[in-house]
């Protein structure tokens, strides 16, 4: 039996898509998580109990080297750090760090201006 000549020519496209296809640059993650992760999730599993000041050095040293890397930090993290420095007494910072994650994170406006209300009512 005799095949068709558009079958081959479509077998021949297909092969030349899947092989291009294969041949693409991964796709670079949309934000620099670096050790962040691991990072939260001793904080929290050791109940806080590892020093805020030290997971704010760490995490102050990863976002200076985002920054110069051109990349993004991801969302929380901000968060994460004025809830660090609010520990730590630093309220400058800690409303600083708010403001920055509701800037770069518009959606979270409302939950970041509720915390930034909070927060100033209770220093106050």
């Amino acid at each position: 039996m005799k095949r068709p000549v558009h079958s081959a020519t479509a077998l021949a496209a297909l092969a030349v898509c899947a092989t291009l296809a294969g041949c693409a640059a991964p796709r670079q993650p949309l934000y620099a998580w670096n050790d962040y992760q691991p990072q939260v999730y001793q904080y929290l599993k050791d109940d806080g109990s590892t020093g805020a000041e030290d997971q704010l050095l760490k995490l102050e040293e990863t976002r200076l080297k985002v920054q110069a890397e051109g990349k993004a930090l991801p969302p929380g993290y901000r968060a994460h750090m004025a809830m660090l420095y609010s520990r730590t007494g630093n309220n400058e910072k800690t409303v600083e760090q708010l403001a920055e994650e509701k800037h770069h994170f518009p959606e979270s406006a409302i939950f970041m201006d509720t915390l930034l209300q909070t927060f100033t009512a209770r220093k106050n």
